[in-house]
């Protein structure tokens, strides 16, 4: 699956409804004019309801659509807590991040009255796709959680599995990352991939098939892991790359971007409703992959 694939609606369920934390963006309403032309949402705006028409007046396809509704907010901080009870009601299926900052809309989806937290981790799912690869490659975590232990790592593999199935990977490969293929006591990381290889064996973490501690080259790339001697089908052949913490997932995610010129879609897992949790200076074209994902993984 490229990340194009997740631009196409499916034409036997009923659209979605995407709500749209403080909407009065260009970027942001570029990706939903986008989105909304290929026919992949509704949508739900909430912000200043001034500021907002005078934005929609650049987008006529959106001003007089039938699949835009305004939510209209008083500030950034209630345009935040209406979106996030939108979905918590049902009333919309995947949230979206607008021009709000993310700590305030994150205090909207905690909110333990009308939030979307659930009984796991939330955690940033990143899908790459780079030049060279015959796959989508996942990233996690990249965004969210400082410095996980053992547990939020399998719950961050956890929520990374949901996504990559819904994206098309029928039997994901996880690699928790490391510097190194052997366990060493020293080396934080390669304690708990051997940990989280067990964990998976034992059918503790399911659906997928946790190969590690894996340095980035033999992650990806089979010839790279056969001039180490590391054999197997999964060898060089991970689906989803498990960092070890936030420094480590950020230098990769921005790495694979700016250097590789990959094209990216991320999304919140681990709260009730997939969440669009897109950068300023994330394009709109990032935006809609994202949007693309997070309707994806919301759908399945």
């Amino acid at each position: 699956m490229r990340l194009d694939d997740l631009l196409v609606p499916d034409p036997e369920q009923r659209k979605p409804v995407t709500a749209v934390a403080a909407a009065a963006d260009r970027e942001v309403l570029q990706a939903v004019s986008m989105a909304a032309e290929k026919g992949l949402s509704s949508f739900l705006l909430a912000d200043d309801e001034q500021e907002l028409r005078r934005l929609l007046e650049e987008f006529p396809e959106l001003k007089d659509s039938a699949d835009v509704r305004v939510l209209p907010a008083g500030s950034l901080q209630e345009a935040a807590v209406k979106a996030v009870k939108a979905v918590h009601s049902g009333e919309a299926t995947v949230l979206m991040k607008g021009r709000v900052p993310t700590a305030v809309l994150m205090k909207a989806v905690l909110n333990p009255e009308y939030g979307l937290r659930s009984e796991g981790v939330l955690s940033h799912v990143a899908a790459f796709e780079t030049a060279g690869f015959d796959r989508l490659l996942f990233v996690t975590d990249a965004g969210m959680n400082i410095e996980p232990d053992l547990a939020d790592k399998a719950k961050i593999i956890r929520n990374a599995v949901q996504v990559a199935k819904a994206a098309g990977v029928s039997l994901p490969v996880v690699a928790p990352l490391a510097a190194v293929e052997v366990v060493n006591p020293k080396m934080k990381p390669t304690l708990d991939a051997a940990a989280l290889v067990a964990m998976n064996a034992r059918g503790q973490i399911k659906d997928c098939i946790v190969d590690g501690p894996l340095a980035l080259d033999n992650a990806i790339s089979p010839e790279a892991a056969a001039h180490k001697g590391l054999t197997g089908e999964t060898a060089g052949r991970a689906d989803i790359l498990l960092v070890p913490d936030i420094e480590a997932g950020n230098i990769l995610y921005k790495s694979l971007v700016y250097f590789a010129g990959a094209k990216v879609g991320a999304v919140i897992a681990g709260a009730k409703a997939p969440i669009v949790l897109t950068s300023r200076s994330d394009s709109s074209q990032s935006k809609l992959y994202s949007l693309g994902l997070a309707l994806h993984t919301a759908r399945h």
